[in-house]
């Protein structure tokens, strides 16, 4: 194995299929127009040195080496920063140009500290390579006199090593500029400036402050453009230079952001993002980049255990033992209590090959269809409302159509912090001069940030996302917005005229819903008509439009909208739901839910059914199973009793934990399959150790429909991947699986799922990846979907009626809670808490609005008390007017709080998706943790407890 290298070539690639031809160097090359000369030349085999440039930032030409001789003209221009033109005659050697690159070089080493034996950077170093590279063998001006590294010089500045991942030694800068222009140009955040002028110049983050407290967002993209040891990571300074590298897949958001894994043997030194990565496009964020340190952390559990009692310490076992008393104590179960009584819950943070075998386990093996998955909580509206209106259960563009939006319009997501690295893409896209409309009761940072200002913020009262979205609708069809030619051609048009006299009615108008959602009607007004007449319009959406008990409505008020106004079908619009963890898309795609079996089909399908029992070799139950909520339910009805959970922590992440917790209590048998003890495992018998995304092969879909390729860079530490303990519990049961390797079930996916029937690990290695639908009629796959035409054949409208929730606030509970994500955390905080990300958030916090703060007596670090009609808690408050007065909000990131004890049962008409987004509460000082909490937290170390080996 070896390093994966990529070619920089220096500038980015110009978007245009025009050709130019000239000649370097006395060799004819054609390029696009607008290519630079520098890339030209290494489009052609020829480095031309350079230290400022980098083909992931525009071109800048500070540094001076890149210079080069053009015939008929004078000079010697910078090869970065001069276009391509026809018939140009270009020379990147002469004794001329030698001569000047070795004059400027020896310039920056004058003043550079030469330690580079000792130097992280070693071997791979910018600066060493390209001294080297214009010939440098000696320094004629010496070392002495001012410069920024002598440890007596007054310009030399100390180390900052406040950040957790990475230090800044200024004494290695070179000023180049690329960490400040990656700063603004990749990531947007512009946290980093060149402070001082002349000789005084110098990187600053913020106003001379440390990294750690500045507005550094810890993306490392600064770390990953700097061509010296300036910006390093830690981990590389304590364990030394790669050796080796593996291409893979980032196991957090819903993005898929694609990664170089570089090893010392089977130690990660860093994670570098892949410039080919399809989603990511060589950026990062603090999770991905850096916060893989949970996969050793000491709390990773290793060892199968059982217990008989959830008051009994657990016992280490064989994975023999393990396997085999699971075995006989699901037998024992449905031998008692009936085949239905037990069912499964597969993991959207596993693999497509692991959720299909756990889904395939339930239907074959358990004989039932209880299986479910944690879409149920999250995106589930977005299947059923998705699949109304397109006849597909998910969004229709990749990332890179984002580039020509015109219009973006997001609605219950916060991409920054939930999706950042995509976030970014956006900002740039802003920044670029595409409008901004922020349908969200929060302020999130994309409606005033660094360069960045929504056009329109329509700050609604949490629960009338229908009311709102129907009421741009009314906009568009009352003043003659509708792309009537799109509908006519790809809609059904007497559906859409049901619609629009619906949404024409009075009581849907701005002014009138402006009393249900608390947004001024000119606001409405003016978001609708951007939309409709703003060019290329995209929707992104989030959580905060399916956690609701209309999340089903509003996705299908959204496909409406978009409809309406034909921005389906082509790049830069669509409809795109921002899906929650890494492989959200592909749990759904693998058939998690109890209704569907793979690509979506109904398990009533007698034909659908005959395919998979074909294969499978054992009949399926056509009646749907359970979902999550009548799980739980049947479980303190008496009826259900076992249940396999593989990857997910239900405990902490379900609303209205005293029922999770009642529902687990009253199993017989709780099987959790995990990294840690999570919550969830605090009522296990039987914990299965799972292994990371590090330690598997296997694939992600991400929130695109991308299928891309996980790779194996460690062994498991527990001795199996997750896909191997699910075929040896098969195995116990009496399924006679044989697979070998996870590319196997991928073949089996492909053979009974149309969707997939091209996909292949082959395929998938060839391309890097592939967009769902992949098959015959699209080999490599589709990007764009719905191009001529939807999948359902014409696009459905749905009259959406707005009902208001039965969560409402009142007297007793007057203000409503919402809750979301932080950046630096992901989801239940299992993995991200294992890091150092909890620098930056250690708890979470209830942000509330100064005006209701003062009413309460509360003020900014003080305990508050949190009740709702399910339940209370405590945490620490943040007084902020990112909130509206009336409306609270808090992440659910650490177990200590529990957030979800105060959400309530109210859930999605159509899915069952929880009303996470609306719960009605009050708020009171306090002086601590609630007695609950306390509580909470000795039953967790009880259960937590291992019994020491007899020796």
């Amino acid at each position: 194995m070896s390093l994966v290298h990529e070619i920089d070539y220096g500038t980015p690639a110009p978007r245009t299929d025009k050709m130019v031809t000239l000649t370097i160097d006395g060799m004819e090359v054609s390029v696009r127009e607008g290519t630079s000369i520098m890339r030209a030349a290494m489009e052609m085999g020829t480095q031309i040195p350079k230290l400022c440039a980098t083909d992931s930032l525009d071109a800048f030409g500070s540094c001076r080496l890149c210079l080069v001789e053009i015939e008929g003209r004078n000079g010697t221009p910078a090869s970065c920063t001069t276009p391509v033109a026809p018939g140009m005659k270009v020379h990147t050697q002469t004794a001329r140009l030698a001569q000047l690159r070795k004059g400027v070089m020896e310039l920056y080493i004058s003043d550079h500290p030469l330690d580079c034996l000792t130097c992280a950077a070693n071997g791979d170093c910018e600066l060493q390579d390209m001294a080297g590279a214009v010939g440098l063998r000696e320094v004629r001006y010496g070392m002495e006199g001012a410069n920024h590294f002598a440890p007596a010089s007054e310009l030399t500045l100390p180390k900052d090593e406040s950040n957790p991942y990475f230090t800044y030694d200024p004494s290695k800068c070179i000023v180049c500029n690329r960490c400040v222009r990656a700063c603004e140009e990749v990531q947007g955040t512009f946290a980093l400036t060149i402070s001082g002028r002349g000789f005084d110049s110098r990187v600053s983050a913020g106003q001379s402050e440390a990294f750690l407290t500045s507005e550094c967002v810890s993306c490392g993209a600064c770390v990953q453009a700097c061509p010296t040891a300036t910006l390093s990571e830690k981990r590389l300074i304590e364990i030394g230079t790669p050796e080796h590298s593996v291409v893979t897949t980032c196991a957090y958001c819903g993005v898929g952001c694609t990664f170089k894994a570089e090893m010392r043997g089977e130690e990660v030194v860093r994670m570098v993002p892949w410039k080919d990565g399809k989603a990511n496009r060589g950026h990062s964020c603090v999770k991905g980049r850096f916060a893989w340190g949970y996969a050793t952390h000491q709390d990773r559990v290793l060892n199968p255990m059982i217990r008989a009692k959830v008051t009994d310490p657990w016992r280490e076992v064989t994975w023999e033992e393990a396997i085999a008393h699971t075995a006989s104590e699901l037998k024992r179960i449905q031998d008692a209590y009936g085949r239905k009584s037990v069912g499964g819950i597969t993991s959207s943070r596993c693999t497509n090959e692991e959720a299909y075998l756990v889904q395939k386990l339930i239907r074959a093996g358990f004989g039932t269809n209880n299986v479910d998955t944690c879409a149920r909580v999250c995106h589930s509206p977005t299947g059923y409302g998705l699949n109304q209106a397109f006849g597909t259960s998910a969004g229709t563009q990749d990332f890179d159509s984002v580039e020509d939006s015109d219009v973006i319009l997001i609605i219950g997501a916060n991409p920054t912090d939930g999706h950042p690295v995509f976030g970014s893409r956006m900002k740039k896209r802003l920044r670029e001069g595409a409008k901004l409309i922020v349908v969200d009761p929060r302020r999130i940072d994309l409606v005033r940030s660094a360069h960045i200002k929504a056009d329109f913020h329509l700050p609604l009262q949490p629960g009338t996302n229908v009311a709102v979205v129907t009421s741009l609708a009314h906009v568009v069809v009352t003043e003659g917005l509708v792309n009537e030619e799109y509908v006519r051609q790809y809609c059904d048009w007497d559906e859409f005229q049901d619609w629009a006299e619906f949404v024409a009615d009075q009581r849907h108008s701005p002014e009138e819903v402006e009393k249900l959602s608390g947004v001024p009607a000119e606001l409405i007004r003016g978001a609708a008509r951007l939309y409709a007449t703003g060019g290329n319009a995209a929707i992104y959406y989030g959580l905060g439009v399916t956690e609701h008990s209309q999340g089903s409505t509003t996705v299908m008020a959204i496909a409406n909208l978009a409809m309406a106004t034909g921005n389906i079908g082509r790049r830069g619009v669509g409809v795109n739901p921002l899906r929650g963890q890494n492989n959200v898309q592909g749990s759904c795609d693998m058939g998690s839910f109890p209704h569907e079996l793979p690509g979506y089909r109904h398990i009533s399908d007698d034909a659908t059914r005959a395919t998979f029992e074909a294969m499978w070799g054992r009949p399926l139950d056509p009646e749907p199973g359970l979902r999550i909520p009548n799980m739980l339910d049947s479980a303190v009805d008496g009826t259900f009793k076992a249940i396999y959970i593989q990857g997910e922590d239900i405990l902490q992440s379900d609303p209205d934990t005293h029922h999770v917790a009642a529902g687990l209590a009253a199993m017989e048998l709780v099987i959790v399959q995990d990294l840690f003890l999570n919550e969830t495992a605090n009522y296990a018998h039987v914990f299965l150790p799972g292994c990371t995304f590090l330690e598997k092969d296997g694939t992600f879909t991400n929130a695109e429909r991308r299928i891309q390729l996980v790779r194996k860079v460690m062994a498991p530490k527990n001795g199996y991947g997750d896909w191997e303990v699910t075929q040896m519990l098969a195995q116990a049961i009496g399924l006679d699986w044989t697979y070998t390797h996870p590319s196997q079930v991928m073949d089996e996916i492909a053979a009974l799922t149309p969707t997939f029937a091209g996909v292949s690990f082959k395929k998938l290695d060839e391309m890097g990846s592939v967009q769902w639908p992949c098959n015959d009629a699209n080999p490599e796959g589709m990007p764009i979907m719905h191009i001529n035409g939807f999948a359902r054949g014409k696009g459905k409208f749905v009259v959406t009626e707005y009902v208001p929730t039965d969560e409402r606030s009142g007297a007793r509970f007057p203000l409503l809670l919402t809750t979301g994500r932080i950046l630096s955390q992901y989801n239940v905080g299992a993995q991200t808490r294992r890091t150092e990300n909890s620098v930056w958030h250690p708890e979470d916090v209830l942000e509330i609005h100064p005006h209701d703060a003062e009413q309460r007596g509360v003020r900014e670090g003080d305990w508050v008390r949190i009740d709702s009609r399910a339940g209370s808690t405590t945490l620490r408050a943040e007084i902020t007017d990112r909130v509206a007065p009336g409306v609270v909000y808090t992440t659910f990131h650490h177990p200590g709080t529990q957030a979800n004890v105060v959400t309530t049962d109210f859930s999605d008409w159509a899915t069952n998706c929880p009303e996470f987004k609306v719960t009605a509460v009050q708020i009171s000082r306090s002086n601590g943790p609630s007695e609950w909490q306390e509580d909470y937290d000795a039953f967790a170390r009880q259960s937590r407890r291992i019994a020491v080996a007899a020796e």
